[in-house]
């Protein structure tokens, strides 16, 4: 009975982590941007033919832009919930947190750039 209740939770959870994402999905433009992009990067990353370690770098870079525009979101929904007026500390909360995703797809810009203009040049 317990193993079937620990299934149970577990599918929930997934239910409700799925329900999470989607909801970014609907609400968060930049999150839609990012993912745009991301699809760009694994087009590309096809046709330059990437490495097993190019595409683990590519993928956890990816991930990380993602995670970061997802807490960011939590962040500024937060913030509105618990003080909807303008306040210092409020703006400066939602200002770090969308600076962390900055941060986060400057980093990936890098990287990608590491990684995808030696191969480019070989196109050529």
């Amino acid at each position: 009975m317990n193993l079937v209740l620990k299934g149970k939770k577990r599918r929930i959870g997934f239910i409700h982590a799925w329900n999470g994402l989607e909801q970014v999905f609907k609400t968060e433009l930049n999150f839609r941007i990012h993912l745009f992009a991301a699809l760009f990067v694994f087009i590309a990353g096809l046709i330059v033919k990437l490495s097993t370690l190019e595409w683990a770098i590519i993928v956890l870079v990816v991930g990380q832009v993602l995670v970061t525009e997802v807490i960011n979101s939590v962040m500024e929904r937060m913030v509105d919930y618990f003080k909807p007026e303008i306040h210092p500390q409020a703006k400066f909360i939602k200002d770090v947190a969308a600076g962390a995703v900055l941060v986060a797809a400057i980093t990936a810009v890098i990287i990608g750039l590491i990684i995808f203009i030696p191969k480019i040049y070989h196109l050529f």
